[in-house]
């Protein structure tokens, strides 16, 4: 539930707004005077603040001044029956939210409340993400291979820039690591870096994840939602797999980028926002445009600059430093004393496919980890590597003939028939 903190020295303007604001379920406390505020403020977080200008002991703009040391990023909505508009000007450049002449208009007073909650909910919002990326611990880019020495160049050019980046390349092999670095360097470390993945959200959500929505604008919005555009505002917004977002998104995405205006699903107020966009995908965007599926603007303004980030099976000479890091971290994690991997391991691992890229190399070191030896050895990876590497490329070789999701079903079907068959 959201606090008010109401302060202002006439009893009856404090209660006549206590029974509005309870009405409209929020939680409300009380203060007769600029210095019994500062005590609550002191001791309990408020979402908005309501101040009176003329009181005895410490008047409103004094009030204000103070806090703006102590609370600076909680709204301040200024009320007064006997302020001008000088006055009303030197709150709002002082800081305060709003101003509000007494008596106050009732829709007026809610109207300005719900604004203040949205943008006390947003800072909220972005302190829990700063506190979650600044608590994620940074990975680095290993590898002294050509192509990773490029793409750290790229990096050290573009971060320190606003350029919007599209980061292009198979699944797992680390775009959502470039895209890390490419906050992590650039002016806007200290803002948020917001992800959203576009192909994990339905199409009919997208719009709204991103440009937030507005109470009531469909049968779920049960309250305003701040979208993910609003929340990377000072900072970088992550579109990953943007090859699978709708087109319909793929339009409000343009306008967000022209105008740097975003409009929440079922509003009709643009909200300003200054964020950079960096995005990702696995697929040709060039093939989707040709198809129908991308549009072909969109791409120009998110392809300023291109990081194609290669697979593994490219890069086989960044294998054992991989292997080596990931040995150093997964131990660490699982609080077991480090292991080794001989030569013979290595090389071997050097040889496979790797389909799944950094990821399945990731995925099958920890499980060599957990069920070799000390040392882990060649006939470790015989043992537990090689059997599962085959099965996936029989899937993948049998997956291969089929264009048409019928045709595999049957498939399916027949060597399931063939199976019962065997065992009866």
């Amino acid at each position: 539930m959201s606090k008010v903190l109401i302060v202002d020295d006439e009893r009856s303007i404090r209660h006549t707004l206590r029974d509005i604001l309870e009405f409209e379920k929020y939680e409300v406390d009380e203060a007769s005077d600029g210095m019994e505020a500062l005590v609550k403020i002191k001791q309990n977080p408020y979402d908005v603040i309501i101040l009176d200008i003329k009181m005895p002991k410490m008047d409103g703009m004094d009030a204000l001044d103070k806090i703006q040391e102590i609370a600076r990023e909680t709204p301040v909505v200024m009320i007064s029956g006997h302020a001008s508009i000088d006055t009303a000007v030197e709150a709002v450049k002082k800081g305060a939210f709003d101003f509000i002449s007494k008596p106050p208009d009732l829709n007026r007073l809610l109207i300005t409340l719900r604004n203040a909650m949205d943008k006390s909910e947003l800072i909220t919002e972005r302190k829990v993400l700063q506190t979650k990326v600044s608590n994620t611990r940074f990975q680095p880019i290993v590898g002294t291979s050509k192509c990773i020495g490029q793409i750290m160049s790229t990096i050290e050019l573009v971060a320190p820039t606003d350029a919007r980046v599209l980061v292009t390349g198979q699944n797992g092999t680390g775009k959502e690591l470039v895209a890390h670095w490419i906050h992590q360097k650039s002016n806007r470390r200290d803002n948020p870096l917001i992800e959203v993945n576009c192909a994990a959200i339905p199409s009919e959500l997208i719009e709204s994840e991103l440009f937030g929505h507005e109470k009531g604008a469909f049968t779920s919005a049960i309250k305003t939602r701040t979208g993910k555009f609003e929340l990377a505002n000072g900072g970088t917004i992550f579109l990953d797999e943007i090859g699978d977002m709708s087109l319909s998104a793929q339009a409000k995405v343009l306008r967000a980028l022209q105008e740097n205006k975003i409009v929440r699903v079922g509003g009709d107020k643009q909200i300003r926002v200054d964020v950079r966009v960096i995005a990702a995908t696995n697929k040709d965007l060039r093939k989707l445009i040709d198809a129908g599926r991308f549009r072909e603007d969109l791409y120009h303004r998110l392809a300023v600059i291109i990081i194609d980030v290669p697979p593994l099976k490219e890069r086989v000479d960044d294998i054992p430093l991989l292997i080596q890091h990931f040995c150093l971290e997964i131990c660490k994690d699982y609080g077991i004393p480090e292991k080794q991997f001989d030569a013979k391991a290595i090389k071997k691992l050097q040889t496979l496919p790797w389909t799944g890229n950094i990821r399945e190399l990731k995925n099958v070191v920890e499980r060599l980890i957990i069920l070799g030896a000390k040392t882990i050895s060649a006939q470790d990876v015989d043992r537990f590597v090689l059997p599962t590497a085959q099965s996936s490329l029989e899937m993948k070789e049998v997956l291969s003939r089929f264009t048409d999701l019928r045709e595999l079903q049957r498939y399916i079907e027949q060597e399931y028939t063939n199976y019962q068959a065997s065992i009866e």
